[in-house]
């Protein structure tokens, strides 16, 4: 009796055991199916593109290893206006072709010496920081100064009155800022635009060449333009905030998005930045200016000058920091008007070490909060490619 029971024991410990090891490979199964599910839900989900380096899309790259390809022409003329030169000063090109790759001309060979030692300087001196550039010697011409230039100017006289200068109170960047807003119109003003339409001309500043001009935009990054040009013909230009494309008689491709092109750019300019301070007082045009100098949250230095009187930005300049020094770009802003409660630029020029792409946009037209067509923003269908010909 004893005997069987003991069998009956052992087989119910053999069924719970059993029963416990089925729940076990059950969860094993789950779990191994959810991990399955999750990876895949990941995957439908891309991370976002690293942009590629100069080594990895040209070729000969040999001191700018590293260097994101988006700044490649940037850096070339930094470089080419640091020397007062173009870029046939270094590079090949016989019969209207460019080879940029050779290394026939020895001015190629003595910049890439040059590059070397502004990082050698910047990383031994400035923690890496680009403190020093081309440009820093240079100053436009391909011989830096070695001398200094006769006569010498007379230095500042000392001020023998001894009279304590009168000293104001300088403002900070909050109350700069704050009162920026009230000069556009108040941050309710702000706060209702959702869109804006302009109209008006842009001149490319070394051409002389004038372009009707037109623009749609739609909070808080979408945007339209068209551009008719007399030699090009119209030229597209759009993007979704995601992905952006130009469409011209040279075809339809993708472009950059363009950051600057967002409806509240040089309007919010709280958040912006992840520090920004008081840079002293200048003068633009004879007129007083306020200075604030920031790190945007992109990395990039900034510098924001405002009319000490209307409070308003006249000016913003953005440097872009690179293996080869600062690389300014300037946006000034005139002739504001008020558009429904809103002060608006109706004059905007733009400047950059690129002197065959500043221009100068003066509006005619200015429409805020009109319905847009958000269709316009997308990317338009590609041209059916052309059915071959018959033989004959």
């Amino acid at each position: 009796m004893k005997n069987i029971r003991a069998i009956f024991t052992r087989l119910r410990i053999l069924v719970v055991c059993a029963s416990l090891l089925s729940v076990a490979c059950l969860g094993i199964v789950v779990s191994a199916e959810a991990g399955l599910i999750t990876v895949a839900t990941q995957q439908t989900t891309p991370p976002a593109p690293v942009e590629k380096t100069v080594e990895q899309v040209q070729k000969n790259i040999q001191v700018l290893n590293g260097l994101p390809q988006s700044q490649l022409i940037p850096v070339m003329n930094y470089m080419g206006s640091s020397l007062g030169v173009k870029c046939t000063y270094c590079h090949v090109r016989k019969d209207d072709k460019w080879d940029f790759v050779s290394d026939e001309k020895p001015e190629k060979g003595t910049a890439r010496e040059m590059i070397k030692m502004v990082q050698g300087i910047n990383k031994g001196n400035f923690k890496g920081n680009p403190a020093v550039g081309c440009i820093t010697c240079h100053r436009g011409s391909t011989s830096p100064v070695r001398v200094p230039q006769l006569p010498i100017a007379e230095p500042t006289p000392f001020d023998q009155t001894g009279a304590a200068a009168t000293k104001e109170t300088p403002p900070t960047a909050d109350q700069i800022l704050a009162k920026y807003t009230e000069a556009l119109g108040g941050g309710s003003v702000i706060e209702k635009l959702k869109t804006r339409s302009m109209k008006g001309t842009l001149v490319m500043t070394a051409s002389g060449i004038s372009m009707s001009y037109e623009a749609y935009q739609s909070a808080p990054n979408r945007i339209y333009t068209a551009l008719n040009s007399p030699k090009q013909g119209v030229i597209e230009r759009g993007s979704n905030g995601q992905t952006a494309w130009e469409k011209s008689s040279r075809g339809l491709r993708d472009v950059e998005v363009n950051e600057r092109q967002n409806l509240f750019k040089d309007i919010k300019l709280q958040g912006q930045f992840t520090r920004i301070s008081y840079g002293g007082k200048e003068k633009i045009d004879g007129r007083d200016v306020y200075v604030l100098r920031g790190l945007g949250v992109d990395g990039k230095g900034e510098r924001l000058y405002f009319d000490t009187q209307t409070g308003l930005l006249v000016r913003r300049i953005t440097s872009t920091p690179t293996f080869v020094g600062l690389i300014p770009e300037q946006v000034d802003f005139e002739d504001y008007r008020d558009v429904d409660g809103l002060k608006v630029p109706f004059t905007i020029r733009f400047t950059s070490v690129d002197s065959f792409n500043n221009w100068t946009r003066k509006l005619t037209e200015i429409k805020l909060n009109v319905p847009v067509d958000e269709t316009k923003f997308n990317k338009p269908a590609a041209a059916p490619s052309p059915a071959a010909s018959p033989n004959p």
